[in-house]
């Protein structure tokens, strides 16, 4: 699968299979993340991959929009410095870990972090330092079921040449 056609094709997914993801591909997975752009090459990123069933129902209960992490394979949790530009830097490493797994053909969903009241104790549970921020979570697993289509806006309705 080509870069074009895994940023096409590409949809959240919620709902998992059973089948294991391999070390190996979430390896890949961590390895494009951390290729990312990132302002002043500052790589403020720390990813957490996670399998264990207990810590993902754990990570379900205290995030009320990512409740069906727990039926995930594994997610990644992705935690940065407090750096200038961390929001950016690390939403570049997200969208690299959703295209990455796309074109492994695992499914993934991206949950919000940062400044969600949830993120002290998210860290706590995967006794991250202090001085690292929550960006966000991704959950991952191959799909039960083939993503629904959803209805995008065309590009001529979000494109402006020059100025609006």
């Amino acid at each position: 699968m080509n870069a074009i056609e895994a940023i096409k094709t590409r949809r959240s997914i919620r709902e998992y299979s059973d089948k294991e993801i391999s070390k190996d591909d979430l390896k890949e997975i961590i390895d494009c993340a951390r290729l990312a752009a990132t302002a002043r090459n500052i790589q403020p990123w720390q990813f957490v991959v996670v399998q264990d069933s207990v810590k993902l129902a754990k990570v379900s209960e205290l995030a009320p929009n990512g409740s069906f992490i727990k039926g995930a394979n594994a997610a990644i949790v992705v935690f940065s410095e407090d750096t200038k530009y961390f929001l950016e830097d690390c939403s570049a490493a997200i969208c690299n870990i959703m295209l990455a797994a796309h074109a492994l053909g695992i499914g993934s969903c991206w949950i919000a972090g940062d400044k969600k009241p949830y993120c002290e104790d998210i860290k706590a549970l995967f006794n991250a330092p202090a001085e690292l921020k929550l960006v966000g979570m991704v959950s991952l697993g191959y799909a039960k079921e083939p993503a629904a289509e959803k209805e995008k806006k065309s590009v001529d309705e979000v494109l402006k040449w020059e100025s609006f």
